[in-house]
């Protein structure tokens, strides 16, 4: 696969994603628990970026380009239903750190520990309120955000996120959700 198709092939992706996310939130069925056509397009999506990272290797920036590295980043992302192909690539962009867009490597770190239900480190998953999941260090996170080029969280938002010890409650709220992690692997615990 040439570096101009698997480009173009990365957006494709990405946009398909976004098309069908956009659609059934416009149907308002996104709420809840993860939606089977969603799912469906996130696991095609992770297969097609495994076969181009079997045949490039990680898809960085030198590679294919900023817009289709960042998309292939939104697209592992976006591999919920698969925790291992998501922590593999997570390993490739820490190997590739500096062919890629360091925010990602940030969002696709909390976005791995907030689907084992662990505290997250730089405050990018948000709660179904719209609060920030909790962190693992308050004091020290927009020191953090900033070292990954993410925008500093503002005192009203910080004083909003919930200590780490509620992390079980939170969880508990949604309970079809910890169920679907538990079948998809994220988490071993009835």
């Amino acid at each position: 696969m040439n570096e101009d198709r698997t480009s173009k092939k990365l957006l494709q992706l990405l946009e398909n994603d976004l098309a069908v996310r956009a659609r059934l939130v416009n149907e308002n069925n996104l709420t809840g628990v993860y939606h089977p056509e969603m799912e469906e397009v996130h696991k095609d999506n992770a297969d097609e970026l495994r076969q181009i990272i079997k045949e490039i290797g990680f898809p960085g920036i030198s590679k294919v380009g900023k817009e289709a590295s960042e998309a292939a980043c939104l697209i592992i992302q976006h591999s919920i239903a698969e925790p291992a192909f998501m922590k593999a690539c997570y390993q490739l962009m820490l190997e590739n750190e500096s062919d890629i867009n360091k925010k990602y490597l940030a969002y696709l770190h909390d976005c791995i520990l907030y689907f084992e239900g662990m505290p997250q480190r730089y405050g990018t998953q948000l709660n179904s309120d719209g609060t920030i999941y909790p962190v693992i260090d308050v004091e020290q996170l927009n020191d953090l955000r900033l070292q990954y080029g993410l925008t500093p969280v503002s005192q009203e938002d910080m004083g909003h996120i919930l200590p780490t010890e509620d992390i079980e409650w939170l969880e508990a709220q949604n309970s079809g959700y910890t169920q679907w992690r538990n079948k998809v692997g994220w988490k071993s615990r009835p």
